[in-house]
């Protein structure tokens, strides 16, 4: 037992444990009387009773003693909360500790700012029940369980000096992604990274069931916890002044046990994966609460999940447990006379930028550095002309991938992420200047592992997602890379992400700019023959796009040099999700590294030298984005050229899909009168287009022209021939030169034989494919015939 823990000092932690858990409950309660100056009256009770007490003691005992071990020690700690609505607490003590002032002036530390903070909480104009971004202090979103073990462990990578106190509620721990988190500490190095202290908190029960880790024997839940790697610590108890002390002494060998951990490592240079400790805090649910509520247990099951007493405001029995419940925290020994908390318990606190709700760790854009960027001219490919030279784009971008991390090898603020798939995915570059990230053991047979390394692959998508995250709402850069078709395996993550963003940059003035979330999506539908119809999924786009305009962008380079200067783009850019679609496999190039900056810049363009309508308006535009789609649309109208000399056809690329929106819709969108100068007013427009074919319909309805027939992906898919998914999906060249025949009025009766042709070619594919296994060679060689150039 820790017999350095006086009784003054337990006295003081026990006082300020009973503030946070009496503000944690006005919060849920209260709309007035907040020191309860008067006896309590319905009048004084919200009238909707929304909030979460079951984890929030818990949550107040694990803050003030962690900030005992701050004061103690000058430990630099940010404090990551895993149960999902635990705001209540969370807000309470970055209240106490003065932090929440700091953000909102308004709540102040008086009696009128109490009832202020009560009269916010999950109420109009207020705040939420979960934590946020409008909670100080916080980098994980509390509405959704999983993801906090991976958020410490992306926040403690590259931060030497932090330690990141997690606390994983035991219904979360249930959840797939948080399972898989604990193998994070595999990644952890303890020369250059933090800490991250786990804190599992078994109070037993979900909304209404018992969880799994408080049900099992505790040797097995210390034998899965040492099988993880870690080495457990157990708290247990239900008598406060017992467990002060449980706990300090606990938390007084974590950070011994941490600190050797680090010394060791860092001291004698030695490479070793330590058993960091976990701790495991035995609570009863709704701990300090109402015990009995209409003749049924509360205190120590799931009935104290969320609002112990529902009608408060209708039953005076109810009424009176509910003032009786508050008036057990002795407000009165807290807070002075003006309702502030009282001087000596307000020290208890660490200062300034100690204090966890004010660390700038967890309000990341106040530690950005930009990244050193390389000049894209040194990576672009050499471009004789449009549709000769071949290049595998995704490869290129890996080259200048390597030297945005050697560039940045000093500041250690940018790391690549991925489901064991960088090699896969062309960007093997990376690796002539780093590693991949491994604490694990090593074979001499092992390819470029090291505890050092800096891109990370572990064959999970949420971890990925996770770690991304954290290390960017923590100040850093980075990139996920992942197959198209399972990034949406990730689509919830992505879903709080972006709403963070949303908030953040809109609404919470106080957060600064975070580097943006880059996603490169390739190994993607339309290259994916070889895997089949499971590898075929192009929808994450559609996803996105349902999020806020400020937030989503969504990019479609067709070629190397348009990937290299999107990709550049987006890591400049702040607050945004980035979607960049790019394929893997060697495919023509189309545009210089001066025509791919123009087109950049627009994000959409009449490309010129496809095109044959420079003197007047075209009879047909055929519009593209995507690579696949690109390539088949060009050869499409080259086809055009050939048969139909005299049509004008007008080639429209896109690689900003959301300049497809409206100017009001979208920051990027066009004007009415930009849109209609590109695709005219009336005159039919096909478009190829890479994901679901009515997601152009979607961004487009607002339009004048719609005249307007999408093609792209359908579901038609299997193991195949590449030009044999284009065909199955209707976006290959021969069925694109019939929609322009059907479409275009002057060529209805006149271009019957060339329709037939094209009919004829689609056989011809078809009886090659099943013989040779293999694409035609006019379409597997095919090139832009250079004659067709206009410059």
């Amino acid at each position: 037992m820790n017999d350095r823990l006086s009784k003054d000092e337990r006295d003081g932690i026990d006082a300020y444990w009973r503030a946070a858990n009496y503000l944690s409950v006005g919060q849920i309660y209260l709309l007035d009387n907040p020191l309860l100056r008067e006896p309590l009256r319905p009048a004084h009770i919200k009238p909707r009773l929304l909030g979460h007490w079951g984890t929030s003691p818990g949550l107040n005992f694990i803050y003030v003693h962690l900030n005992r071990v701050i004061r103690n020690h000058d430990l630099n700690m940010i404090f990551v909360t895993g149960p999902g609505h635990g705001a209540p607490a969370i807000v309470a003590n970055t209240y106490l500790e003065g932090s929440y002032t700091e953000c909102f002036p308004a709540i102040t530390r008086d009696a009128e700012g109490l009832r202020e903070l009560f009269r916010q909480f999950s109420f109009p104009g207020g705040i939420p029940s979960h934590t946020g971004p409008e909670t100080p202090g916080s980098i994980n979103e509390g509405g959704e369980l999983g993801y906090s073990l991976a958020h410490a462990f992306g926040a403690a990578f590259d931060n030497p000096d932090l330690i990141v106190a997690c606390v994983i509620g035991d219904g979360e721990a249930e959840t797939g992604p948080l399972a898989a988190a604990w193998h994070a500490n595999k990644f952890l190095n303890p020369a250059t990274d933090g800490v991250v202290l786990p804190i599992l908190h078994l109070n037993g029960y979900k909304i209404s069931n018992p969880t799994i880790l408080a049900r099992i024997h505790r040797d097995e839940l210390t034998s899965l916890l040492r099988g993880y790697g870690y080495t457990p610590y157990f708290v247990e108890g239900f008598e406060p002044a017992a467990m002060h002390l449980k706990m300090a002494d606990t938390l007084d060998q974590v950070v011994a046990q941490t600190g050797e951990i680090q010394k060791r490592a860092r001291t004698h240079e030695e490479a070793f994966r330590p058993r960091w400790p976990v701790l495991v805090l035995v609570t009863p649910k709704g701990w300090t609460g109402p015990k009995e509520v209409d003749g049924l247990k509360m205190e120590g099951t799931w009935r104290s999940h969320q609002v112990p007493l529902a009608e408060v405001r209708t039953n005076p029995e109810h009424l009176a447990i509910l003032e009786r419940w508050l008036r057990s925290y002795r407000a009165e020994e807290l807070f002075d006379a003006s309702g502030r908390l009282r001087a000596e318990l307000a020290a208890l606190a660490p200062e300034r930028e100690r204090r966890m709700g004010s660390n700038p760790h967890a309000n990341g854009g106040c530690l950005l550095k930009d990244l050193k960027l390389p000049k894209v001219e040194a990576y672009a490919v050499e471009m004789p002309e449009p549709g000769e030279t071949y290049a595998e784009s995704t490869r290129v971008l890996g080259t200048y991938l390597r030297d945005v991390m050697r560039l940045n090898a000093d500041t250690r603020n940018f790391r690549v992420f991925g489901p064991d798939e960088t090699a896969s995915n062309r960007l093997n570059a990376l690796f002539e200047v780093t590693d991949r990230t491994w604490d694990a053991e090593r074979l001499d047979s092992d390819d470029h592992l090291s505890p050092d390394g800096r891109v990370m692959e572990i064959l999970s998508e949420h971890i990925c997602q996770g770690w991304l995250e954290g290390y960017l709402l923590t100040g850093r850069h980075g990139l996920f890379s992942s197959y198209e078709a399972f990034i949406h395996i990730v689509d919830s993550m992505f879903n709080q992400h972006a709403k963070w963003l949303k908030v953040a940059s809109r609404e919470v003035p106080w957060r600064r700019p975070i580097a943006s979330l880059n996603y490169l999506l390739t190994s993607h539908v339309w290259r994916q023959d070889h895997n089949g119809f499971s590898h075929q999924d192009p929808g994450f786009i559609d996803h996105v796009v349902n999020k806020k305009a400020d937030v989503i962008r969504v990019y479609l380079p067709p070629d190397a040099n348009t990937l290299l200067v999107t990709f550049d783009r987006c890591l400049r850019s702040r607050n945004l999700v980035n979607v960049v679609v790019a394929g893997k496999q060697p495919e023509l190039q189309w545009l210089s590294l001066k025509d791919a900056i123009h087109h950049c810049d627009a994000g959409i363009g009449i490309w010129a030298w496809a095109s044959n309508d420079v003197d007047g308006e075209p009879d047909v535009t055929m519009a593209c984005a995507g690579d696949v789609p690109t390539l088949e649309t060009l050869a499409a109208a080259s086809l055009l050229g050939e048969h139909f000399p005299e049509l004008k056809v007008r080639v429209v690329n896109v690689v900003d899909l959301m300049r497809l929106q409206p100017q009001e819709e979208h920051p990027h969108g066009l004007s009415a009168r930009e849109f209609d100068a590109l695709f005219t007013a009336d005159k039919p427009i096909i478009f190829n287009y890479h994901g679901y074919p009515w997601l152009i319909h979607r961004l487009t309805y607002r339009r004048t022209n719609h005249n307007l027939h999408v093609r792209g992906y359908k579901e038609e898919a299997t193991t195949t021939t590449p030009f044999d998914m284009a065909v199955r999906n209707n976006i290959d060249r021969f069925q694109l030169v019939i929609d322009v025949i059907d479409r275009v009025p002057s060529l209805a009766t006149s271009a019957a034989f060339v329709r037939q042709a094209m009919r004829d070619k689609l056989s011809d594919h078809r009886h090659y494919i099943v013989e040779h296994g293999e694409d035609m060679p006019e379409v597997r060689d095919w090139k832009w015939p250079i004659c067709t150039v206009r410059r």
